[in-house]
């Protein structure tokens, strides 16, 4: 694991941006195409602006989400919205569909479209410890598969990828702002295995924090 500590949540964003990119010109050049899964929440929406102007092999690259609220299409718990920066570069998106009315056969045909390794997942970092849609104590965290549902959580049931399917990706980056992240991010990193977030792979894996997130980092970041 790698520990990126910027000043600030948009430099932050820049850097995680910047590094996304790396990743999907390196897939593409290596093996013709590139795949990445974004997570939702509050944190990613600067990292999506930025990630969208820099020059990157766009219809090359299929985007993924890695976790989506049950919700109707255009609600605002969605986070397909986190998204839209993206279409107008020629991406395929491939938008969870979580609308269906069968959710479990939904979840299997989205299953069916994830690859077998993604060149990049980003995930983000709950107070409580989650990431994806991991809650706490859900049975989600144990699921097989790449796909799956998890309980309700916050008023809305998620479908999320699975721990499977993001340790399987051949990079993953984790992207937490703000001081309120301090306290989750000290237990992650010493190995608290009461969060969810500690189920996701260290190997391959690039924490990119601001100071205040960084605050309590119980070693030196590199």
């Amino acid at each position: 694991m790698d520990i990126v500590i910027a000043p600030d949540p948009p430099t932050a964003a820049r850097e995680t941006a910047e590094w996304v990119a790396r990743q999907l010109r390196n897939a593409v050049s290596r093996r013709g195409a590139a795949t990445v899964a974004f997570s939702g929440g509050s944190t990613p929406a600067l990292m999506l602006s930025a990630l969208a102007d820099l020059q990157l092999p766009w219809e090359s690259t299929t985007v993924f989400q890695v976790d989506e609220r049950i919700a109707p299409d255009g609600d605002a718990d969605r986070n397909a919205t986190l998204l839209e920066v993206l279409r107008s570069r020629g991406t395929s998106i491939q938008l969870m569909p979580v609308t269906a009315k069968d959710l479990d056969a939904a979840v299997q045909r989205y299953a069916a479209l994830v690859p077998e390794r993604f060149d990049v997942v980003h995930l983000g970092v709950g107070d409580d410890g989650h990431t994806a849609s991991w809650p706490p104590g859900d049975r989600v965290i144990d699921a097989d598969g790449k796909v799956a549902l998890s309980d309700e959580y916050k008023g809305r049931r998620r479908m999320t990828l699975t721990v499977h399917a993001v340790n399987a990706a051949r990079h993953r980056v984790v992207l937490a702002t703000g001081d309120a992240k301090a306290p989750v991010i000290e237990r992650w990193l010493l190995h608290d295995h009461d969060l969810p977030v500690d189920r996701v792979g260290r190997k391959n894996t690039v924490v990119v924090l601001d100071t205040a997130a960084a605050a309590r980092l119980p070693y030196q970041a590199r």
